[in-house]
């Protein structure tokens, strides 16, 4: 299997609607080409930040096939492919074109709170069932479980070929630095929370699946690719600019603080599918502000 690397800035990309809710689909290429202009590293299509459950099949096929049309080979794309039905998602893995993107990225099950060897089968399933490299997603926030550290280790070293990395955003450091610390040479820790993407790096991660990015894809994978070459006080200046905005981004949930921000800069519309709605006034006043004063 052909070597696939993450190092760097990944964003989460999100999918922007129009007024009555429909994919704005210009808007999407509008957004992708701002992304591969402003020189991030790699496109996450389908994550949690494109509101994918709010998606139907046929609309995320759509996705799908015109991000890879647009980006045509000129950055590295992962594919979201995340369930709670294993043998489901095995199915639809198998069932899915995946020739235009170089990974997949899947959560951890969410709800049914499977145990630390479930997670593991679970895993283990998906790993024989992709014809890609799969990077594994902790973000117990949102699936109510947590994936430990020595899962992960476990699935590192029992799939070298095939689970390649982690999206970690359980926010737990000493997790995060032991598994940094414990994993194979060539498996990657990707920090999955723009906020301590810096501190992360320092410790050993290769860089991030960002929010933030959506909207300010040239200085923030600038301030990951300092801090990659070791450079930590430019780094960290960069860094300290968006401190308040990680906050604001995420008070109201994701991706209404991003959609918000895009919509402040003129990119989209401010649209979310139910049951997620925009930001309150008051945070995108916030927003606008900090905006106003970057």
């Amino acid at each position: 299997m052909a070597h696939v690397n993450l190092k760097g800035m990944g964003v989460a990309l999100i999918t922007p609607f129009k007024a009555d809710k429909s994919i704005d689909f210009n808007a999407l290429a509008r957004l992708i080409e701002y992304q591969i202009k402003n020189g991030i590293d790699f496109l996450v299509v389908l994550g949690t930040t494109a509101e994918t459950p709010a998606l139907t099949p046929d609309e995320k096929c759509r996705v799908r096939q015109f991000v890879a049309e647009r980006v045509a080979g000129r950055v590295p794309l992962v594919l979201g492919m995340g369930g709670n039905n294993t043998a489901g998602l095995c199915e639809e893995i198998r069932s899915t074109d995946l020739s235009d993107y170089q990974a997949i990225l899947s959560v951890v099950p969410y709800y049914n709170k499977p145990s630390q060897e479930g997670i593991y089968q679970h895993y283990a399933a998906v790993a024989q069932a992709s014809p890609l490299p799969v990077v594994l997603y902790n973000v117990p926030g949102r699936t109510g479980v947590n994936m430990t550290a020595e899962t992960t280790l476990r699935l590192a070293r029992d799939f070298p070929e095939k689970i390649i990395a982690v999206k970690e955003a359980s926010g737990n450091f000493t997790q995060i630095d032991d598994i940094i610390k414990r994993k194979p040479a060539d498996f990657m820790v990707i920090s999955g929370d723009d906020g301590i993407t810096f501190p992360l790096i320092t410790l050993g991660a290769v860089g991030v699946i960002s929010v933030i990015g959506n909207a300010f894809p040239k200085e923030f994978s600038r301030m990951v690719r300092l801090a990659l070459e070791g450079d930590f006080a430019n780094a960290l200046l960069i860094h300290h600019k968006f401190t308040e905005l990680f906050s604001l981004l995420f008070v109201d949930g994701n991706p209404a603080g991003v959609k918000c921000l895009l919509h402040a800069m003129g990119h989209i519309e401010n649209e979310l599918r139910l049951p997620l709605v925009p930001t309150r006034i008051t945070t995108y006043e916030s927003i606008r502000h900090v905006l106003e004063n970057l």
